[in-house]
């Protein structure tokens, strides 16, 4: 009996182990019959190739599209587009390797850092604007005081204007008064000088 149990459970651990191979083998190639496939472009080709309905050919260029993230270059080569940066990189085969998944990643990095640099220009530029906008305003409130207009019409009286005094005429003076005394020594000497003859040296 001993003898039977061994011999079954080595039958059932052979047939799990082949199983296991299976699935592991299943797993591995993506679950797509196009293991032979060299990149994206050759994958599709032989999907199209081959008759599929409708549900199984978008499943299997769904497959297509996860098994290479590279697309072949006219004259050689591969190109990688990067949704996130909207942005080409170009690769050496259909898949970046890890070293150009590392340079993607850093210019990823360089991407986000020029974007937020943007953002940030963009905001002081805008509240710059809006400082700009206000101290408009304020002295636009304080040119607009009330401006009074007379009409083009109107008539206003003339400006009386002053004539000069002459001083020539005597005007009454009272006798005690200084500036009547001054006045009067001033005309005394006038006259005496007008009325004392030349003498020619």
């Amino acid at each position: 009996m001993d003898r039977l149990g061994g011999i079954k459970t080595y039958v059932l651990t052979s047939v799990a182990l082949g199983f296991l191979a299976l699935v592991v083998l299943w797993l591995g190639t993506g679950g797509s019959p196009f293991l032979s496939a060299r990149d994206f472009e050759e994958c599709v080709e032989q999907v199209e190739a081959k008759a599929q309905p409708k549900t199984e050919r978008a499943g299997s260029l769904t497959d297509c599209n996860a098994r290479f993230a590279g697309r072949r270059k006219p004259g050689g080569g591969y190109t990688y587009y990067d949704f996130m940066q909207d942005r080409k990189f170009d690769i050496a085969g259909p898949n970046p390797t890890a070293e150009e998944r590392k340079e993607i990643d850093r210019a990823y990095m360089g991407f986000l850092d020029a974007q937020q640099r943007e953002a940030v220009s963009a905001e002081l530029a805008k509240r710059q604007n809006e400082r700009l906008r206000a101290s408009l305003e304020s002295a636009r409130q304080q040119a607009a005081a009330p401006i009074t207009l007379k009409p083009a019409n109107s008539f206003s009286p003339p400006l009386p204007v002053k004539r000069p005094i002459d001083r020539s005429k005597s005007t009454p003076c009272d006798d005690g008064s200084l500036s009547c005394s001054w006045a009067k020594l001033s005309a005394v000497v006038k006259n005496a000088f007008a009325s004392s003859p030349k003498t020619n040296p």
